[in-house]
């Protein structure tokens, strides 16, 4: 028994070591990284500002007009909105606003986008912005995404970064989602890879994303950021990120909502780590570019790193208290590979938060982790509906001022 402990615990010992040296690697390269200065654009191209909305009829008629609103030649860019399961009223306030609005019944995201997409004529658009029904772009976004756009870029993923931070469990998402940027778009990025999609908050040339959100690996795909990144990698096309260009995104200021939102997570990776093996994925050339991909795809959300951590201090504590011999290797590596994991989720983590109030959040981990174990216990590999999180933030947001990184 002692013996399988000990090969049981190597075996994970080493798959921690891996994830964490790869974390820590990323995490220095996007602290060194300095994004270039972009030529402006000489001309505009044609935008489609999309949103998707499933339910979220008060925050979708306080983020159009402000899309609408935004400081882009008016007569390059419109608003489209797919509208899942609004009410008449809303549906004509943004019919009323200036919002183009197609109507459907899918309950999947990525039917809406294909919906929307295929609701608006090609030859008029260039680009396409997808948005989420609560997203506010900063000033000045689509110029950058333009910008981008024009020095090459098909696939363009903006800054998304926290619209609130009013509760420990928003602050706490909003980090994460900030830390998210500087491993896997960031410091993706400073070695030469390509970000991956946030999920909104990105552009693409209108015929690459209308040519992928047609495809049936995707119309019933509960993780449709993640089957993107999959389809830009098949195509040999790099996604580029504009750290400078942000985009406002409610974070989760509850514990169910956070549960829900992790359940679609780690579904969502689950499935597409799968993806990875299927006939036509077995096709790309497995160079660097995939390998990276692989490996993303098999990191453990960090939560359950955390979660890890938290089960080995117990069994150190345990293997003390009634002198067994638990692990291999000795409990000395264990603890330097949790401090190594702490000290790169510091470098990731935006300067910004280093402050009381962060201090503070952290009370709510506990909490936080349990719901992650729940959500693990609610994992379905055959889920074909979408896990809805409702948006309900109504307070000010952030101006800006504050999103400066690093």
């Amino acid at each position: 028994m002692s013996i399988f402990l000990h090969i049981l615990g190597f075996v994970l010992f080493l798959y921690l070591f891996c994830s964490i040296a790869y974390l820590l690697v990323i995490a220095v390269a996007g602290m060194f990284y300095h994004h270039p200065e972009m030529a402006p654009a000489t001309s505009f191209a044609r935008i489609a500002v999309l949103f998707t909305s499933y339910k979220d009829d008060e925050v979708i008629l306080s983020t159009v007009p402000s899309s609408l609103a935004h400081d882009y030649p008016r007569d390059k860019f419109h608003v489209f909105v797919v509208a899942d399961s609004l009410r008449p009223a809303t549906l004509d306030t943004l019919r009323s606003f200036g919002a183009s609005v197609v109507t459907i019944d899918a309950k999947m995201k990525a039917r809406s986008l294909n919906k929307g997409l295929e609701s608006i004529p090609e030859e008029e658009y260039d680009l396409v912005m997808v948005l989420d029904a609560d997203n506010i772009m900063l000033p000045g976004t689509l110029g950058k995404v333009n910008d981008a756009f024009h020095a090459g870029y098909d696939a363009i993923q903006c800054h998304r970064t926290a619209k609130n931070e009013d509760t420990p469990i928003a602050l706490m998402d909003g980090i994460s989602e900030e830390i998210n940027n500087h491993f896997f778009r960031l410091g993706q990025q400073a070695l030469g890879f390509s970000a991956a999609p946030s999920g909104s908050g990105m552009a693409f040339r209108f015929s690459l994303i209308r040519s992928i959100l047609r495809l049936p690996e995707i119309l019933d795909n509960p993780g449709e950021d993640r089957e993107i990144d999959l389809q830009l990698l098949k195509r040999g096309i790099h996604m580029y990120y504009l750290p400078d260009a942000w985009v406002l995104d409610e974070k989760v200021a509850t514990h169910e909502v956070f549960e829900k939102q992790r359940v679609r997570w780690l579904e969502a990776q689950w499935y597409h780590l799968r993806r990875l093996l299927q006939p036509d994925m077995k096709a790309v050339q497995h160079d660097r570019y995939y390998t990276s991909k692989l490996i993303q795809n098999l990191l453990l959300p960090r939560s359950l790193y955390i979660v890890v951590f938290f089960f080995i201090l117990v069994l150190m504590l345990m293997e003390r208290i009634f002198q067994l011999n638990l692990f291999f290797p000795e409990s000395g590596w264990w603890l330097s590979l949790g401090l190594f994991f702490i000290l790169t989720l510091v470098i990731a983590m935006p300067s910004r938060y280093f402050s009381w109030w962060t201090l503070k959040a952290v009370l709510a981990l506990p909490l936080l982790l349990f719901s992650m174990l729940k959500a693990l216990l609610r994992v379905k590999s055959k889920r074909r509906e979408f896990l809805h999180t409702p948006k309900t933030y109504k307070g000010n947001v952030h101006n800006g001022n504050g999103h400066n990184g690093h």
